[in-house]
């Protein structure tokens, strides 16, 4: 499937919006140049141009597949692989120490968008890679940095992480998987685990399982859990693989999309792992891991919904379909107003959820430079935002592109339907979107809702500035001020009840506040501010609904009784 790279748009947005300057500007980034972030993502827009876009529909046709206890990856995805490891973009934030580049966080979101618009199946690889290595960064001994970081960061092995069981879902603290002392610093690991995404390749030297399991003397629940090191090879001192470790693929899922990425069941029986972080830490060390992969499943949602767009553009350029209802035009059914309708929702939708993922980068960049607590709570913050409204966008912009091909948008041929179906998943894994929202409302609440209050100051002050415009921006940031203060006094299940308008509304007045600042840097009536006044008149007063809902309560939702609902 064709895809051009929107390099100059993330340019815009580093630029003008989310403030990349600001991350160059610390000591920590200062390599961060706009030189050279320039031809980083101008050189991975090309890689996924060039060699990975064309593996996207390779990849849905002939997914992976387990044969004798050994994963076949689709054709040309060990080709697409080593172009990603090769061109440095597994280790673009990774510590230099260990052979990373050391740039921003934003510029591998940004990478990652790409690579995942050009093929989503086979991004779910580095991305899950990127997570182990800054789990082992924050929480690995130094034995065990020293082993395995230079590896990952290289490309040469990859990285997996594994929470879910059959019997835990969402719920880890249920799992059964245990760990017992080898008594030589090793632990016997014993257990099964589903839902792991590229489990196994047939590409990378060695596949590295972070696997959480339970101590004999561990607690019940979250807070007796332990994380281990598994490699499916164990290495010597030196870095080679050697004897395979006790542990194997039992199946692949049969999915509705990402075929290409093998998500397996595994078997550990008695193998050998070596403990990442403190004894019944496991939790704290794997929501390093995991929330770095949420901010990277948002973008996930992100790079879906631009695939789609593209798609369903070019083929609204090029579809003759009735008369052109507006003088002059191109005869295409793009002159139609409905689906003008479709394509600028989805291009105002895409650079809403681009720029909220961004920022939550350019956040954590900021709080990793300086230390200061302002940046990690704007970046805690905008984390489950930028994880569900990015894959919501994802998907709805990905069934408005199917909608856009009309009857073709069904057959497969096309490849509309795909995107949808290699997205939809992402709502789910890494937290469900109600889990996310859950956590916006909970655990991110618990300052009283301090960090939204400072963002919607920051609105204010734009909103001050943007003339009529800002008038708008001001009364949907007094909106989610309201919602804000109403939702921190309420029962948590009540602020349960609401967390998903709350959050879906937060995202369009942050969207909102960032296609203002982008009308405003172009200082002209440009496409930029066009884009953002249909975004103010069409799909920024649903945040009044949505807020107004938030705070409802869950009175409702238990109006029927089970027995009424089955009725």
């Amino acid at each position: 499937m064709p895809y051009t790279a929107p390099v100059p748009e993330f340019t815009f947005l580093f630029d003008h919006v989310v403030g990349l300057a600001e991350v160059a500007g610390t000591d920590r980034f200062e390599e961060a140049s706009p030189d050279m972030v320039s031809a980083i993502l101008t050189e991975a827009g090309r890689i996924s141009e060039e060699v990975l876009a064309p593996l996207n529909r390779v990849g849905d046709e002939t997914g992976a597949v387990l044969e004798n206890g050994t994963v076949r990856t689709s054709p040309g995805f060990a080709e697409g692989y080593t172009a990603i490891a090769e061109g440095g973009y597994v280790g673009i934030s990774a510590d230099p120490e260990y052979g990373g580049l050391g740039l921003p966080l934003a510029v591998t979101t940004a990478v990652n968008e790409m690579i995942g618009s050009a093929c989503l199946s086979l991004q779910l690889n580095p991305l899950m890679s990127q997570g182990q290595i800054e789990a082992l960064e924050h929480h690995g001994s130094d034995a065990l940095k020293a082993l395995y970081l230079p590896k990952l960061i290289s490309g040469e092995w990859c990285g997996t992480m594994n929470l879910t069981e059959p019997q835990a879902g969402s719920d880890v603290g249920a799992l059964r998987a245990k760990a017992e002392d080898n008594g030589d610093g090793t632990y016997a690991i014993t257990g099964q685990k589903i839902y792991i995404s590229w489990g196994d390749n047939d590409f990378s030297e060695n596949v590295c399982h972070l696997v959480l399991a339970r101590l004999p003397d561990g607690a019940p629940g979250t807070k007796g859990i332990s994380l281990f090191m598994v490699p499916k090879f164990i290495p010597n001192a030196d870095g080679t693989p050697s004897a395979r470790n006790s542990l194997n693929v039992v199946s692949l899922e049969h999915k509705m999309g990402l075929h290409g990425s093998p998500t397996a069941v595994m078997q550990y029986d008695g193998a050998t792992g070596w403990m990442v972080g403190k004894p019944h830490g496991g939790m704290a060390a794997m929501f390093t891991m995991m929330n770095n992969a949420r901010l990277g499943v948002g973008v996930q949602g992100i790079s879906a919904a631009e695939g789609a767009y593209q798609h369903a553009l070019a083929y609204a350029a090029e579809r003759k379909q009735g008369r052109s209802p507006v003088e002059g035009g191109t005869g295409a059914i793009i002159d139609h107003a409905d689906v003008r309708r479709m394509l600028m929702q989805m291009k105002a939708e895409i650079f809403a959820a681009r720029a909220i993922a961004l920022d939550t980068a350019v956040s954590t960049d900021m709080a990793t430079a300086t230390g200061e607590a302002k940046y990690a709570a704007r970046a805690a913050l905008l984390t489950p935002i930028t994880k569900a409204y990015g894959t919501e966008t994802g998907i709805n912009v990905s069934q408005l592109g199917i909608q856009v091909h009309g009857g073709m948008g069904f057959i497969e041929e096309t490849g509309a339907a795909q995107y949808l179906r290699d997205v939809r998943v992402t709502a789910i894994y890494e937290g469900t979107n109600g889990i996310q929202a859950m956590d916006l409302v909970g655990r991110k609440m618990l300052d009283g809702g301090a960090a939204m209050f400072a963002l919607l100051d920051q609105m204010d002050a734009v909103a001050a500035a943007a003339g009529d415009m800002g008038s708008a921006l001001k009364s949907g940031a007094d909106a989610l001020r309201d919602a804000t203060k109403k939702l921190v006094t309420l029962e948590l299940n009540d602020r349960f009840a609401g967390a998903v308008p709350y959050l879906l509304g937060a995202a369009r007045v942050l969207g909102a506040f960032y296609h203002v600042k982008a009308a405003m840097a172009e200082g002209q009536d440009g496409p930029r501010t066009k884009l953002a006044r249909y975004f103010l008149a069409h799909l920024f007063p649903q945040a009044d609904a949505l807020l107004s809902a938030a705070v409802l309560g869950a009175d409702d939702f238990y109006a029927l009784t089970p027995e009424e609902l089955a009725s």
